[in-house]
């Protein structure tokens, strides 16, 4: 039985050090490990008897400490980078380098002893200054394991001690205060590199803040308590002198608060938890969550979302959802998730950076020797050999994923779109096909009754079998049904509140039997007749004759067969509405240079009404549940990559089975829980878009891989021929790191 753990892990300061410790977890027996930089996390799957304490054991033997991370009401923790306990040391190695630097450099500032004057202000930057990068690297070497730590500290101390023990052989040689110019000393080197480092540790560490703040944002949207009733014995009596219980309001926090509790949302105030309204009428406001500006008018029996805000009434709403059950929080772990994972071009930078340490130290170590037994220049080997060791630090290669998928999860979550992981944004790259549901995915999903051919008596039955279903057709005849029953008892109520209140005035006895025939229609005993309503194939597979002249069918429609006692009674015709901006969403994806299929299980002409107003040209019309995956692995077969896009539990199945599954997020939990992509607004536009955001994510991924490889394929050979200054070799490692991580940036202007 496997399980997943998530750890909190503290200590790591680079790329080498993750992969150092998902390495350590994954030896472990029956263990499968991903560490996740920017968010200081390890999400760890478990098949094995393996306690939480091995894990930890695990990743402490590794040089790093580790924490089992707790379920919160909010959803994951984001710890922040804290360049604040940098930014002393760079600005006290700043000042001390500066001088360092210019004494060095400049031969006309070569003042008797000014080696002297440097080595003294070189100490505390290459001790001090440095420590972060000495630490890192003991803990690695503790752990028998190296790091691009260990090569900037192994850089540094090379420096300075060869510089120190210049400044001693000196001294032997007889020399005192001035020293010749031949001893050469390198503390301008050591100073300039650790200071070029610090800064870019302390850039890197402000724009790994800026790639998480819209997880960080998203995950301080929820409310942080809950003014809940209370029952309490007021005392008091009533007439028959019994007592009376009262409600008190209590402030709870949010952690507190358990499913079934009803809490108070007053205007203005965010929505504690997702629940059901109870009492009360109002607009919720769902932007944050959605990006959809106009408020959602809710009333008793509706869903609410936490996170979001009351608009203008006040509600009474009994929690159904607490801590991290709720939509914001799933929405943030799936975020989080996705920050985690690899994509395949990342998986072989891990295991080129894997050996790239060793084998940057032989280069270093050949380096040297060649030099000095091919040249008998010692001292310029240990100047190109120091060089090698700087130049090929690899942390741009470490930082060229995780940093791009965290600013593209967080700027995904700001649209409203959450993407499961880096697989989902492989597949997008391959995509040709995209299968849309029509009810739910292109259409709104709210069914109207058109017309009805059926008697008042029957459409009665039909009404009383639809009202034990929640599916969209359903819902319009037993809206349509409960109107006519309120019409006959003289009052005004209309069709819609009925239906969304629990279809009132709809008679529910006499029901036995009950059937949801999955894709097909329903079935039960009512009164004792059997009853049974569905597609017209239906009933012929069930030996009921149904004939009908198909010019009687509305354009469009929907067509439900009603037969009792195996006896055909008539039809009934519903029809729901294309989303707006459907027809957008159809043009740009094929502006994309990807085909659409419209699948449905309604009739042909319904589809094809659909399909036509919005450039669809195949459909798949007729299709029963267990068929859309068949129609999705068919289009496999024949040399298609298949997305699915749907929303309902009949889609799951084909979301999972196909190569890439969205579901949009107004659809059933098991629809999303089977998607790679889910859509939290159900705006059709989204589609193309979450399709081009994966694909913009993907190739600025692979723009970064490039370019960090590239610089290290060239820097490493110009530094070994001893064309590059060690000082000027740190610049450039800590820029590119910078600049892998400033690219990935680009991506909060995605549109």
């Amino acid at each position: 039985m496997s399980r997943e753990v998530d750890l909190d892990i503290t200590g790591m300061t680079c790329a080498s050090c993750s992969a150092r410790i998902e390495k350590k977890l994954t030896r472990l027996d029956g263990v499968s490990a991903e560490v996740n930089l920017p968010l200081n996390s390890a999400h760890v799957i478990v098949e094995s008897e393996l306690s939480d304490a091995d894990l930890m054991t695990a990743v402490e033997k590794a040089g790093y400490g580790a924490t089992v991370k707790t379920a919160s009401a909010s959803g994951p923790e984001i710890v922040d980078y804290d360049p604040r306990h940098l930014r002393p040391r760079f600005i006290g190695s700043l000042i001390l380098a500066v001088p360092i630097v210019a004494v060095s450099m400049v031969m006309s500032w070569h003042f008797p002893g000014w080696q002297w004057i440097v080595a003294i202000l070189a100490l505390p930057v290459v001790t001090w200054g440095a420590w972060p990068f000495h630490s890192a690297a003991f803990k690695a070497a503790r752990g028998r394991s190296t790091t691009m730590d260990t090569l900037v500290s192994v850089g540094i101390i090379v420096a300075s001690v060869y510089s120190y023990i210049t400044l001693g052989r000196a001294v032997v040689d007889g020399y005192g205060w001035q020293i010749p110019g031949d001893y050469h000393v390198w503390f301008e080197a050591a100073a300039a590199i650790t200071v070029f480092l610090l800064i870019g540790r302390l850039t890197e560490d402000r724009a790994k803040n800026r790639a998480t703040a819209a997880l960080k944002a998203l995950l301080g949207l929820g409310a942080k308590s809950a003014s809940v009733l209370r029952e309490t014995d007021s005392g008091d009596s009533d007439s028959a002198g019994t007592d009376t219980d009262t409600r008190v309001e209590v402030q709870v926090p949010i952690d507190e608060l358990t499913v079934g509790d009803v809490f108070i949302a007053r205007p203005g105030e965010k929505i504690a938890t997702d629940g059901e309204v109870v009492a009360g009428h109002s607009a919720i406001d769902e932007a944050m969550l959605t990006g959809e500006s106009v408020p959602v008018e809710v009333s008793l029996g509706d869903t609410v979302t936490g996170a979001t805000i009351n608009a203008s009434g006040v509600l009474e709403v009994r929690a159904t959802r607490v801590g991290s059950d709720t939509t914001l929080a799933t929405m943030a772990d799936l975020v989080s998730r996705a920050q985690t994972g690899k994509p395949a071009a990342q998986r072989l930078a891990d295991r080129i950076s894997a050996v790239f340490v060793p084998v940057v130290f032989a280069i270093s170590a050949l380096t040297l020797l060649a030099w000095g037994l091919i040249t008998g220049d010692w001292a310029m080997g240990l100047h190109a050999a120091l060089t090698v060791l700087i130049i090929a630090c690899p942390c741009a290669l470490g930082l060229a994923t995780p940093t791009a998928l965290a600013v593209s999860s967080g700027r995904g979550s700001q649209l409203g779109i959450l993407v499961s992981g880096p697989e989902a944004l492989e597949s997008t790259r391959s995509i040709d096909t995209v299968i849309l549901d029509k009810t739910g995915t292109l259409t709104t999903g709210v069914m109207t009754l058109l017309e009805t051919q059926l008697s008042d008596g029957d459409f009665a039955i039909l009404a009383r079998l639809e009202a034990q279903s929640e599916h969209p057709v359903a819902r319009a005849i037993v809206d349509a049904g409960a109107a006519d029953m309120k019409a006959a008892a003289g009052t005004t109520e209309t069709a819609r509140t009925v239906g969304r209140n629990g279809s009132a005035g709809i008679d529910r006895s006499g029901i036995e039997g009950f059937d949801n025939i999955p894709g097909g229609g329903l079935q039960a005993t009512i009164d004792g007749a059997e009853v049974l309503a569905g597609r017209p194939d239906l009933l012929r597979e069930r030996g009921i004759d149904v004939s009908f002249p198909l010019d009687s069918v509305p354009p469009g429609a929907t067509i439900v067969a009603l037969a009792i006692d195996s006896q055909f009674r008539g039809l009934t015709f519903v029809a729901d509405e294309i989303k707006t901006g459907a027809d957008e969403a159809i043009a740009e994806l094929h502006s994309l240079g990807i085909d659409t299929v419209l699948l449905t299980g309604d009739n042909a002409q319904a589809a094809e009404v659909v399909a036509g107003k919005l450039g669809i040209a195949e459909i798949r019309a007729d299709v029963r549940p267990e068929g859309k995956i068949a129609v999705v692995n068919e289009l496999q077969a024949e040399g298609q990559a298949v997305a699915m896009v749907g929303d309902g539990i009949n889609d799951a199945a084909a979301l999972a089975g196909a190569d890439l599954g969205i579901a949009m997020g107004s659809g059933t939990d098991a629809a999303m829980a089977a998607s790679d992509i889910t859509m939290v607004r159900s705006d059709p536009r989204q589609i193309p878009q979450a399709i081009r955001l994966s694909r913009r994510t993907l190739g600025l991924i692979k723009g970064n891989l490039f370019w960090a490889f590239a610089y290290n394929t060239a820097a490493v050979p110009i530094a070994a021929f001893g064309l590059l200054n060690p000082m000027i070799a740190g610049a450039a490692m800590a820029f590119s790191s910078v600049f892998v991580v400033l690219n990935s940036l680009r991506l909060l202007r995605f549109r």
